[in-house]
This record gives structure tokens, sequence and C-alpha cells, in this order.
């Protein structure tokens, strides 16, 4: 991985559960930058969970302000983190790319399974899957979006929290 060009917005994408909120909280603080994740913005901005936007406005509706919210972002020496499917819509990944640095943290989907089976009340794609079913899913997505997510100008294999924020703390200073 070689260092690029240092911009103001460092964006962490990848699949849900592969820990892109709790990497750039712990990237915010040891960078002494603002953490911001775009989910919360979407809650506090529309005053409703995520799940609540999925079942009464649907999917779409959902994209459509990911992508409103994303373009929005105007706080300085931010670590963002996506929503796992912020960067398959609308040209989103194109963008992340043109404003900032765009990290993908890379989860094979075994591990992803074991971290999403334990939160699926929280995610509203995964919440009624069966545990197989569930794992369908990952392995879908994955490579549904992996063509997105392997636009981003860094990729980082997430193998334990550790190590990814040394290897990305590595890469930025």
């Amino acid at each position: 991985m070689s260092k690029q060009q240092k911009t103001s917005y460092i964006f962490l994408i990848g699949f849900m559960g592969c820990g892109k909120s709790s990497v750039a909280k712990a990237l915010a603080d040891k960078l002494h930058w603002k953490f911001i994740d775009t989910d919360d913005l979407i809650e506090k901005g529309e005053d409703a969970t995520i799940s609540e936007i999925f079942k009464t406005r649907g999917e779409e509706e959902f994209r459509k302000l990911e992508t409103y919210y994303l373009k929005n972002i105007n706080t300085e020496y931010s670590i963002i983190a996506t929503g796992g499917g912020m960067p398959c819509f609308h040209d989103n990944m194109k963008w992340i790319n043109d404003h900032g640095t765009s990290i993908y943290l890379k989860v094979n989907p075994q591990a992803l399974f074991e971290r999403l089976k334990l939160q699926k009340e929280h995610r509203p794609l995964v919440q009624q899957l069966s545990e197989e079913a569930l794992m369908d899913f990952i392995k879908n997505k994955l490579k549904e979006r992996s063509r997105y997510y392997e636009q981003a100008q860094v990729i980082v294999e997430n193998n334990s929290f550790k190590d990814t924020i040394a290897t990305i703390i590595d890469y930025w200073v």
C-alpha cells in the first residue's frame, strides 16, 4: 500500500459488520479528527432510525438520503464511516474518491457472518434471515458490491481491530 496525497476526509467503506464505525472512532481519536457516521447523520436529520426509514420509505428512498447526507458533509478533517451499501448507489463511490481518501475494510464472509448473526436486530437488510440465508446474503451481496468496494484507494484486510488501525495509521502518517 503506497501513501497518497493526504486529504481532509477519510471514508471507510465495506460490508455491514466489517468494523467501519469502530475503526473510524479509533482513527478519529488517534488523528485528532472528527468522527462522522453517515447512518447517525441520517437518523438525526430525518428524526427516524435506519430501520424505520427502511420500513416506512423503502430502500430506494434510504439510498437517496444516503447520497444527500454524504454530499452535504462539510466538516473538514473527518473520518467518515459510511453505510455498507452507500458506495454502490448514485455514483457515490466516485464522489467519495473525488473528495477524500477511501479505505475498504475487507473482511471474509465467514467473519462477517459471525459478527452479523449477533447484530441482526440492528440491521434492516438481514433482520428476518435464518443463519443459512444470512450466509447466502453475505456471499451474494459481497459478490455484487465488490466491484464498488475494490475501487477504494486503499484496501485493508480487516483481520483484527488493532492491526487494522495500525495499518491505516502507518499509511496515513
